[in-house]
């Protein structure tokens, strides 16, 4: 990308966005167009349009998504399945309709088969059902990609599909009814030391495992992408290493400094049991993750810490 590229990142205050564009700042990207949801509403199809015909943008990172924890997913499937539908069909329709030179989709871990062989490779997807409590959410980025891969081969675009770990860092969401398992875990370790508690609960058995790639890691494989992979195939973007819940837990409750037990509430679901993708295709094109999980989560309390008064806590 050129240097005064004009460069649009749906999706600017949320965790990915927010990583794109501070990378393409720090590398010295000039034109970076940047609107809220409160200015642009991306599931508005005529809004969209508006925006593409006035803005012109060459450059398009679709980091714009409704997402959640596996209690959201539950509950608002019909959400996750309208919005994410209707912000990534305006977005790739209207950057084919004006002529963006390069569009980048991001996908989910939870697009692949609930039951596969592991790790999760870019040729399984679609072999075998979903996990039920993410379903709405993964019917929708699978048809995203197989949107991008239709008008690759109808109209010639340069549209790329990327499939990350499971994300977490600064900026991240902390509202406990809707964030993720990382940010869960910080908040519930840290009220529980703030309080006092004796235990904290973990849902599930924490048997299951996780792959979890540090967000300014996604940002730098992004940026490599951009540049090296024009392919309409997926390309799995992972850390290369995966850890149960339960671990994960111990590993935040250290870094927190949470003194209590950890205790189990059977009653919940385990989700998924493993989510590890292969990132073989990007170790092959000289790529890989350089943030160890105990460093991104200390990292991730520290920002924590610092805005925690502008975060949802109780």
């Amino acid at each position: 990308m050129e240097k005064d590229a004009k460069i649009y990142v749906a999706g600017h205050n949320g965790l990915l966005g927010s990583a794109i564009k501070r990378r393409l700042e720090r590398d010295g990207f000039s034109n970076i167009i940047c609107r809220s949801s409160s200015e642009l509403d991306l599931r508005n199809q005529s809004v969209v349009e508006d925006f593409f015909r006035r803005e012109r943008p060459e450059y398009v990172f679709d980091a714009a998504a409704k997402v959640g924890g596996i209690q959201a997913n539950m509950n608002f499937g019909a959400d996750f399945i309208y919005d994410n539908l209707q912000i990534q069909t305006n977005l790739i329709h209207f950057s084919y309709k004006y002529g963006v030179k390069k569009f980048v989709f991001f996908g989910t871990n939870c697009m692949y088969p609930k039951d596969y062989e592991q790790p999760m490779k870019e040729e399984d997807m679609l072999s075998g059902a979903f996990e039920p409590t993410n379903e709405p959410y993964a019917v929708a980025k699978v048809a995203g990609f197989k949107m991008c891969q239709a008008y690759r081969k109808q109209y010639g675009c340069d549209f790329i599909s990327i499939v990350p770990a499971s994300l977490y860092g600064p900026y991240d969401n902390f509202d406990a009814a809707s964030c993720h398992l990382i940010p869960a875990l910080i908040r519930k370790f840290h009220d529980g030391k703030v309080e006092g508690k004796e235990f904290v609960e973990l849902w599930g058995t924490g048997k299951p495992r996780r792959e979890f790639l540090f967000i300014d890691d996604v940002a730098d494989a992004v940026m490599f992408l951009v540049e090296n992979y024009k392919s309409g195939e997926l390309i799995n973007v992972g850390y290369g290493e995966d850890y149960s819940i339960l671990e994960i837990a111990n590993i935040v409750k250290e870094v927190v400094g949470f003194k209590g037990e950890i205790r189990h509430d059977l009653s919940k679901p385990d989700g998924m049991m493993r989510k590890f993708l292969d990132s073989g295709k990007m170790k092959g094109m000289g790529w890989e993750a350089k943030t160890n999980l105990r460093d991104g989560v200390r990292k991730t309390y520290e920002y924590f810490l610092e805005n925690e008064i502008f975060l949802f806590h109780k």
